[in-house]
């Protein structure tokens, strides 16, 4: 049978939804313990069995979101997101509407009007300016709080009980909630596919090698303590391949497992070898 995966409510870059059962697949069978190091969406958090689930992530507007989710009830919830829709007259077609009530998050910043304001938004991203302001446009015609939104928010809502949400630098991160047999889960920004991120914390200045390689030092030290990981990356990127990420599994001996996804109809079926993106998983057991 099937497993049915829920997708976040949240339209993350990078989210791991689409290929959830790929990377699923070699996963330990049974979780005490799980660190999503790097959350996002929390596609992977929610999706995933264990006993107890730790979810970071840098962008704290993001985290401040979920943990807003766990103080109210679904019918709470709801009720303020239909209300305020309401209240600013939000559409798929009154740009003005939006731009007010942006005009009105940036000044109080509340986290739950920061999600409804991501619902009608173009992409249903967030992007801020290095002044922390919401910045992404209007989603003209095609972004609103759907009926397939409201169901994934449900669903995801009531998977976040036991979820533990911090807002560090991976480097900063206290990986004394791990012992001997949890498991951690790292999905990094990919050094060869992505420039920067803008997303209010981390500014301009994206992912150098030196966070690569700091991760690498962490996984490699969860290792020694008998800590179980699954890292996402992308291995070989049109052309470019990641040398450092290459190095490190193999020195280490640890096993590479191969991930079909399609970034910009590009894939490991591309004809042109230039343009292919092989996206993978390493884990140390």
């Amino acid at each position: 049978m099937t497993k049915e995966y829920i997708k976040s409510p949240m339209n993350y870059i990078g989210n791991k939804y689409r290929i959830m059962g790929q990377i699923q697949k070699w996963f330990p069978r049974k979780i005490d313990t799980m660190v999503d190091l790097f959350c996002g969406g929390c596609d992977v958090t929610i999706n995933t069995d264990a006993q107890t689930h730790y979810a970071n992530d840098i962008n704290y507007h993001v985290i401040d979101i979920f943990t807003e989710f766990q103080k109210y009830s679904t019918d709470y919830i709801l009720g303020y997101i239909d209300g305020t829709i309401d209240k600013w007259h939000l559409s798929k077609t009154d740009a003005e509407a939006y731009k007010m009530f942006r005009d009105h998050y940036n000044a109080t910043k509340e986290p739950l009007d920061l999600y409804i304001l991501m619902c009608f938004s173009f992409n249903y991203q967030f992007r801020f300016n290095s002044n922390h302001d919401y910045n992404n446009p209007f989603g003209k015609d095609r972004s609103s709080f759907n009926d397939v939104m409201r169901a994934n928010l449900i669903k995801t809502l009531d998977r976040l009980s036991d979820v533990h949400f911090t807002s560090k630098e991976f480097q900063d991160y206290d990986f004394g909630v791990l012992k001997q047999g949890d498991f951690l889960y790292a999905d990094p920004p990919y050094l060869i596919t992505c420039g920067s991120y803008n997303d209010g914390k981390r500014g301009f200045t994206g992912w150098s090698e030196k966070e690569e390689t700091d991760l690498y030092s962490i996984l490699t030290d969860l290792d020694k303590h008998g800590i179980k990981f699954a890292l996402s990356n992308v291995i070989e990127h049109k052309g470019v391949k990641n040398d450092i990420l290459a190095k490190w599994y193999r020195d280490n001996k640890y096993h590479l497992h191969g991930v079909n996804f399609n970034y910009n109809n590009s894939n490991y079926h591309a004809k042109n070898t230039d343009k292919v993106t092989k996206e993978v998983l390493v884990t140390n057991y």
